[in-house]
C-alpha cells in the first residue's frame, strides 16, 4: 500500500495505477454540486482566494455535516464537469464514488490527474447479505421494510455505556 501526502506532485501521480490502494494524508478540499461550478468559475477567471491552493490538491466530492463525511456520486453533471477544469488548474486527485465517463478519464490523463474512489460501503454490505425479502410496507417499494439475512457484517459501535465516538 502506497502512502502519499498533499500537495501531490506530477511524479507521484505518474506512479499511481488503477487498483492501487493508497493512504492519503494532508489537507484536502471538499465540494459537490453547488461548490464545484463556482470554484471552476473562479479558476477560469483567475480569482481563486489565497487560502485555496489548487496546485497538487485533492477535491473530495462530499458535504460535511454532523453525521460525518461520505462520498457523493462523482458522475453528477456539475461534479464530473468540474474535473477537467480543476485538473487544468492543478487538482491532482478527484475523490468520490461511482463511474465517470470515458471522456472525463481522457481529460484527467491530459492534465496528469487521477480519479479515486472511497470503497463503496453499499457494495461491501451487499456482498455480506445472503438474502432479502420485503417484510412490510411493500407500497413504499425500495423504501419498504426488508428482512435481511447477513453474514459477517462489519459494524462499529458508535455509542455505549454513556460514551460516544463523536464526543459530547
Amino acid at each position: 500500500m502506497m502512502s502519499i501526502k498533499t500537495p501531490i506532485s506530477d511524479e507521484v501521480i505518474e506512479k499511481l495505477h488503477i487498483g492501487d490502494k493508497v493512504l492519503l494524508s494532508g489537507l484536502i478540499y471538499t465540494g459537490r454540486d453547488a461548490v464545484l461550478p463556482r470554484l471552476c468559475d473562479l479558476a477560469v477567471n483567475n480569482r481563486i482566494p489565497d487560502n485555496i491552493k489548487l496546485m497538487g490538491s485533492v477535491i473530495f466530492h462530499t458535504a460535511v455535516s454532523r453525521a460525518g463525511v461520505g462520498p457523493t456520486s462523482s458522475n453528477k453533471l456539475e461534479i464530473e464537469g468540474s474535473m477537467p477544469v480543476l485538473s487544468k488548474y492543478g487538482v491532482k486527485i478527484h475523490l468520490g464514488k461511482g463511474q465517470i465517463d470515458n471522456e472525463t478519464v481522457k481529460e484527467l490523463e491530459r492534465y496528469n490527474s487521477v480519479y479515486a474512489i472511497i470503497p463503496p460501503v453499499t457494495a461491501l454490505l451487499n456482498s455480506k447479505t445472503i438474502s432479502k425479502e420485503i417484510a412490510g410496507f411493500e407500497d413504499l417499494e425500495m423504501e419498504a421494510m426488508y428482512q435481511l439475512q447477513v453474514v459477517e457484517y462489519p459494524i462499529i459501535i458508535a455509542a455505549a455505556h454513556g460514551e460516544s465516538i463523536y464526543g459530547r
